[in-house]
């Protein structure tokens, strides 16, 4: 190696103190150890700091080797396996203090193509200078911090198949932070068995671990597909990283329902401060609700002392956080942790204090969330039930929504009926004014009953069952009744008059102008079959012919259908006056 060519010098050196070394003996060393390196001859290097008569030697000069030695190993070369031994010789005789200052700028800076395989290597270098140190928390503070901005770089998987994949490398990483931050949880650990001699230095180590668990939760962990029912902590890096992150939480003294459901940390913590914003914080907090009450994580270790009521209210918050965002990992987390959180709760057990809650009304228009508005409503008590339906009736302005709660209205009397309970928001005058806020027809005589339709139809039907029940059981409520429906029906006559007026002209037109393309084509080209070019050619608006003649045909059907019902329920009206 070229150190060896220099024969006098390191005899020199071997006699000389290590606070006797000059900058020329420093830029003579890291030259020829650089041009070794360079030149495949890191095993003589190695040879040369691994003899005893060498050490002080390396323990002064070899510190600034460390980033050459990176550098040879990211190679994977022949020669890479001497560079990471080297690597590990030098971490356990130089300087803390030199190692540390030089590598955390070599986390800072990992080459974007590159952070997974860096990480991989500088990590356990870290790790390893770390535990030489008295005091840990500051360093690994630090560490942690850079490590999470390399990570949070990299783009989360979003299938199993990415995960398995791990293109980018974020499984990797995530793997080399749980095997990096492993010492320091055990020591935190240990401390916790001796509370009575911990430190302020040892309360400011759990509260690091607490902040790398936080800052873990919110990122990468609330943008990764978790599901039980696929994921293993054998197939799956990023389920194994969620059930270790909660895990160290454990460890470290951090009870989930303190987590959970007291407010963020405002202030320094034992000693430390977390560096999150509330808003951050109580996203890290979402993820681990989801984690617990979703995908049932940790959940042996959460006291059970908590009422579904309580838990559903604290967790509201976090469900709100979760579906205002665009993001759709987030939002389907909402909604499931917003199903998972309602089917602990008996039905009609939820009551009205809690529809004051505004995340109780935030049910975005998602692919999931009709099975949560669902669900929602079966746990509402009876007040609760009659307030949610009549605020949502006169705010939602959503023809499905609103037929929804038509239904749920016709579903709550049916149990009434048959489990034979009161309810007396469900009675008398509470009852019909909650009705006459339901069946209206929103613009009067002008209204699209195509678009209105399911509303139509389960105002038709409520109508009709509660006709032919009050008929039978004389609750006191059929002239308030007759006069709801009477008021209905008139207007919706007048509705469909207009209606099927308007969709059989459109739908004359339409047949008697496609018979006459028809005519004039075949006049044209003779009697070749043409009939898929002319539908496929002529459009109205942007709808082909033969689907508009479907449609009309439809909304007239409908109509039809519409009006059987109000004869249906005239007739009931009438047949009991007489």
């Amino acid at each position: 190696m070229v150190v060896d060519q220099l024969e006098d010098v390191v005899q020199r050196w071997r006699t000389t103190k290590e606070n006797e070394f000059t900058q020329d003996d420093r830029e003579l060393f890291l030259n020829a150890s650089i041009t070794s390196i360079a030149q495949g001859n890191s095993g003589q290097l190695l040879d040369f700091i691994k003899q005893e008569v060498n050490q002080h030697i390396v323990r002064s000069m070899a510190s600034s080797l460390l980033p050459s030695l990176v550098k040879d190993v990211l190679k994977k070369n022949c020669s890479s396996a001497h560079s990471q031994a080297i690597l590990d010789e030098l971490v356990l005789l130089c300087d803390v203090k030199e190692l540390f200052d030089i590598l955390l700028p070599q986390v800072d800076d990992i080459d974007p193509d590159a952070i997974a395989d860096t990480i991989t290597v500088l990590m356990p270098l870290v790790q390893s200078v770390l535990l030489r140190m008295e005091s840990k928390a500051p360093g690994l503070a630090l560490a942690l911090d850079s490590l999470q901005k390399q990570i949070s770089k990299l783009p989360v998987p979003y299938s199993h198949k990415q995960e398995q994949e791990d293109e980018h490398g974020l499984c990797r990483c995530c793997s080399a932070a749980l095997t990096f931050v492993q010492p320091f949880v055990q020591e935190a650990k240990n401390q916790d068995l001796n509370l009575d001699l911990a430190t302020n230095q040892d309360s400011k180590l759990r509260a690091t671990l607490l902040k790398f668990c936080m800052v873990s939760l919110r990122e990468p962990l609330l943008q990764a597909q978790l599901n039980r029912k696929v994921n293993t902590v054998e197939n799956s890096p990023l389920w194994k990283f969620a059930t270790e992150i909660m895990a160290i939480l454990a460890m470290i003294q951090e009870p989930l329902p303190k987590l959970l459901f007291s407010r963020p940390f405002t202030k320094k913590e034992d000693g430390i401060t977390l560096d999150m914003s509330d808003c951050q914080q109580k996203e890290s907090k979402a993820c681990i609700a989801y984690l617990l009450f979703v995908q049932f994580i940790a959940v042996e270790v959460f006291p059970v002392v908590y009422s579904p009521v309580f838990i559903l209210q604290c967790n509201m918050e976090y469900i709100s956080l979760l579906l205002s965002r665009k993001d759709e990992s987030w939002i389907l987390k909402g909604l499931d942790l917003n199903v998972k959180s309602l089917e602990r709760l008996t039905d009609s057990s939820l009551p009205v204090e809690l529809l004051q809650l505004k995340s109780f009304h935030e049910v975005p228009q998602q692919r999931k969330s009709l099975v949560v508005f669902q669900l929602f409503i079966e746990k509402l008590d009876g007040e609760a039930k009659h307030k949610f339906f009549r605020r949502i009736m006169k705010t939602s302005h959503h023809a499905g929504v609103e037929s929804i709660i038509i239904k749920n209205i016709k579903n709550h009397m049916e149990l009434l009926r048959k489990s034979g309970n009161k309810d007396g928001w469900f009675e008398g005058t509470r009852f019909i004014s909650l009705l006459k806020d339901a069946i209206v027809l929103p613009q009067g005589h002008e209204t699209d009953l195509l678009h209105e339709m399911d509303r139509v139809m389960e105002s038709l039907n409520i109508l009709r069952y509660l006709l032919l029940l009050e008929r039978k059981s004389c609750t006191g409520i059929w002239t308030d009744l007759c006069d709801t429906a009477d008021s209905y029906t008139k207007i919706l006559r007048v509705c469909l008059k207009m209606s099927k007026s308007y969709y059989g002209t459109e739908l004359k037109n339409l047949r008697e102008n496609k018979r006459i393309k028809a005519k004039e084509f075949k006049e044209a080209f003779g009697n070749r079959t043409v009939q898929s070019m002319i539908v496929n050619t002529e459009m109205l608006g942007s709808m082909p012919r033969d689907a508009q003649d479907k449609v009309l045909q439809c909304a007239l059907v409908t109509y039809d259908l519409m009006e059987s019902l109000v004869v249906c329920i005239e007739e009931i009206i009438e047949g009991k006056q007489e």
